[in-house]
């Protein structure tokens, strides 16, 4: 096929010869088979679980039937069907049998709710009869109760709703939170009234009771692991189409569980110290905790750690498992553990295996525990044995001193002994009897100073005291050399489709400008094309283009005279996103967190490249994920989009992800660039951190990914960050990120950002979307703020990217 001819000509074609990849059975199976390795099992005494044959069942809970296959928002997936757990454990014939009367008034139900245009996951438990009760108790041997959770894009998990007068936004944002508000009226990380006296009848009634957990982030789990009539409990996230289905295997018996938590599950969600400041304004948030985030907390600041119900990386086996070190040795600098795990039960099942190191506090202080490494076994049948190699290099211990503690703006392995711990989870380790000894202090790397913070006052230290930070001379985000637009004028506007001068097809023409074939076949070089070009077509290069075919998140390039395509982009982190008027149905993946506790990189990656096929398939070339922004705190709405706590985690799957993709010569596209954590106010809300905790927690993941992995596409986050527009802000784009990264691909603004074009432009993100403002940056460059090589720098980066698709 000729090269963009799909983006050219919008030809329906299968990608594979007589077989459409698009919602295939081998994806949906590999759906299901990822749901299965990544939901947790959080608890299973008594050995409830798995089922046995013949076990007589009352599912009990609206989540039954009202399951929740993903987020909302970019995450959202058309889907022909999805299974929730009823239809899921309907398919273990001559496992379980179900007590049908309470399944039918859950049924019902939840039918009218969604009747009256109530989401998945917002539905209001109904109040369980007493009659069908003892129905269910004349049947049943075993309870399973289920709750279910939805979030989703611009709000945040609570009822706090942020309606900035001066501003214009989507009618979602607005109304979530107060549907959210009247469900949840303790907002939705704890059990609503309803919720608890189902759960106490049941508790009343029955002496076997699972529970199963259909969410997207951390919820309140301190009534499974402190109520000893619950014997069992099953973390089933949000497992996308075939989650019902997935969670039903596990629950029988059909799959061993193997997911592991990237998340600390607190008793609270008051326990976690981002709360303190996450609403405190509509338009800033102080990031006070500074690197201490997750496990680092909870782990290190003296009396957390009895705050924690689950540990990070916990989740248990229906097998048991050995975990021995066998070796540890350094080679020029890289540290290198050997590790045998054998399966010790009885059942085939996975393990994985984490290694943290414990640093000296030293003078830049430090989290007590920090994971530096992780692999995961292959299925290992009962009494088999694997040897796993684990390594890392001793500078990626590094800390980063941006106050001159030690040296300024370097990353520092301070001197000192470094213990390494090897285990299941932070809390299940052993510690190794090779330990790293820095004699001096040492600089692995000098940089310099960027996006210093400006208003945060202080920060924790690892012994939960503060210290006071310097102020800097503060930026105007909304500083700009003319008027500014009114905030949200901007919000859904589409691209202006540019005419192109009547021509002719054949007889005299004119003479043609080069085409941009020519630069992908090697007889034009980039600059000679960019040269023809004139400003107007450079301008409108560095903004959206108009959909085509099944595309609703719009395109970029199209310059049809000089054959440059349209190239379409698409959402989503958890499937491709289509529009259902198309008509086209995807594979709706798992949601993130849950990929993540697959611990299994090439599972994500055969995932990235499963629905790059898709992605192709349906002409779109550049596909909107991943998003890799930190699991700060649990109320964020966007959290089922993320991979983690922490960053290691987080970039390790991103990087994979974006491998899968790329293979298929289909753009991957990390976001949202960079703290973007939390949904409230997103475009206008001030994100106050420490360059300390910007490069070791929330860069982190990003700077992996591009080492690792040569992401194509970056999107810039709505957020500012210290004061600066994150698309409008140099030192992120080009200082860190190109200077410091090396990254060499193109950068893109999420949609309707409120940050200024000729802005976005100067600080090098290339592209606006979902469409760009070519007036007002000529203005701009008539007012002297930039000039032609600054269009032509942005330009360039968005046609190599077009060059890399097919």
């Amino acid at each position: 096929m000729k090269k963009w001819a799909r983006a050219l000509y919008q030809p329906n074609l299968p990608l594979e010869e007589n077989h459409r990849v698009t919602a295939c059975e081998e994806h949906i199976r590999l759906s299901k088979e990822a749901a299965t390795e990544g939901m947790v099992l959080l608890k299973n005494e008594k050995n409830l679980l798995p089922l046995a044959k013949g076990t007589r069942l009352a599912l009990f809970g609206k989540g039954t039937f009202d399951y929740v296959k993903g987020g909302g928002g970019s995450g959202d997936v058309t889907v022909s069907y999805i299974r929730n757990l009823y239809e899921g454990l309907k398919m273990q014939t001559g496992i379980v049998d179900i007590y049908e009367p309470l399944a039918d008034y859950y049924r019902e139900n939840v039918h009218h709710q969604y009747e009256q245009g109530t989401a998945p996951g917002m539905t209001v438990e109904p109040l369980l009869p007493e009659g069908l009760l003892k129905g269910a108790k004349a049947f049943a041997d075993t309870a399973v109760i289920v709750i279910s959770r939805f979030s989703g894009e611009g709000w945040d998990r609570s009822g706090i709703e942020c309606r900035d007068e001066d501003d214009e936004l989507p009618q979602g944002e607005l109304t979530m939170p107060k549907i959210s508000q009247q469900v949840f009226p303790d907002g939705d990380f704890y059990l609503t009234e309803n919720e608890k006296k189902m759960i106490r009848q049941v508790e009343t009634t029955f002496d076997k009771i699972a529970v199963v957990l259909n969410v997207g982030g951390i919820v309140d789990t301190t009534w499974i692991k402190e109520n000893d009539q619950i014997s069992s409990a099953l973390l089933g996230w949000q497992g996308g189409m075939e989650g019902g289905l997935a969670m039903a295997e596990i629950l029988c018996g059909k799959v061993n569980p193997s997911g592991k938590l990237t998340d600390t599950f607190a008793r609270r969600a008051e326990d976690y110290p981002s709360m303190e400041t996450f609403h405190e304004s509509f338009y800033y948030v102080d990031y006070t905790e500074d690197i201490y985030v997750g496990y680092r907390y909870f782990e290190t600041i003296p009396g957390a750690a009895a705050k924690v119900i689950y540990p990070f990386g916990y989740g248990l086996s229906y097998t048991d498992f050995e975990v021995q070190t066998e070796q540890t040795e350094e080679r020029e600098g890289r540290i290198l553990i050997y590790v045998r795990v054998t399966n010790t039960g009885k059942r085939a099942g996975k393990e994985v295996v984490q290694v943290y190191f414990q640093a000296p506090q030293g003078l830049l202080k430090k989290p007590f525990r920090q994971l530096i490494t992780f692999e995961k076994t292959r299925l290992l049948q009962a009494g088999e044995s694997q040897i796993l190699k684990l390594s890392f290099k001793a500078d990626e211990m590094a800390s980063y001193d941006d106050l001159g503690k030690i040296r300024k703006s370097a990353w520092i392995l301070e001197k000192g002994t470094y213990e390494f711990y090897v285990g299941t989870s932070v809390r299940d380790t052993e510690k190794t009897t090779y330990s790293w000894e820095q004699k001096e202090d040492k600089v692995t790397k000098q940089l310099m100073a960027k996006l210093v913070p400006s208003n945060l006052k202080k920060r924790m230290l690892s012994d939960g005291t503060y210290e006071a930070l310097p102020l800097m001379e503060a930026n105007d985000p909304n500083a700009c050399v003319f008027e500014k637009m009114h905030p949200g004028s901007e919000e859904g506007l589409t691209p202006v489709i540019r005419a192109w001068e009547r021509r002719k097809l054949w007889g005299v023409r004119k003479e043609e400008p080069k085409q941009f074939i020519q630069v992908a076949e090697g007889t034009l070089t980039m600059d000679e094309f960019i040269n023809q070009l004139t400003e107007e077509d450079l301008l409108e290069l560095l903004g959206g283009q108009p959909n085509t075919g099944v595309a609703n998140t719009f395109g970029f390039g199209n310059l049809p005279g000089y054959g440059v395509p349209n190239i379409m982009t698409a959402d989503g982190p958890a499937g491709l996103r289509i529009a259902p008027e198309c008509g086209i149905c995807t594979t709706a993946w798992p949601c993130a967190t849950l990929l993540a506790c697959t611990w299994n990189t090439d599972l994500v990656e055969m995932i990235g490249e499963a629905g790059a096929k898709e992605v192709k398939e349906n002409n779109i070339g550049v596909w909107l994920t991943p998003a890799v922004n930190i699991h700060r705190n649990p109320l964020c709405g966007r959290n089922f989009e993320y991979y983690s706590e922490d960053p290691l985690v987080a970039g390790k799957m991103g990087a994979a992800m974006v491998r899968g993709i790329q293979s298929r010569h289909i753009a991957a596209t990390v976001k949202h660039f960079a703290a973007n954590n939390k949904e409230t106010n997103r475009k206008h809300s001030d994100s106050r951190v420490s360059e300390r905790a910007l490069r070791e927690i929330y860069l982190k993941a990003f700077q992996i990914i591009v080492e690792e992995a040569d992401p194509w596409a970056i999107m810039s986050s709505y957020n500012i960050i210290n004061g600066h527009r994150a698309s409008e802000c140099k030192e992120l784009l080009e200082d860190i990120l190109r200077g410091e990264w090396a990254f060499k691909g193109m950068v893109t603004t999420d949609w309707w950002t409120r940050g200024e074009h000729y802005k976005e432009i100067k600080a090098g993100n290339d592209l606006k979307m979902a469409n760009g403002f070519p007036e007002r940056v000529k203005r701009a460059m008539d007012l002297g703020e930039l000039d032609r090589k600054d269009l032509e720098h942005c330009a360039k980066r968005i046609l190599e990217l077009i060059l890399k698709l097919d």
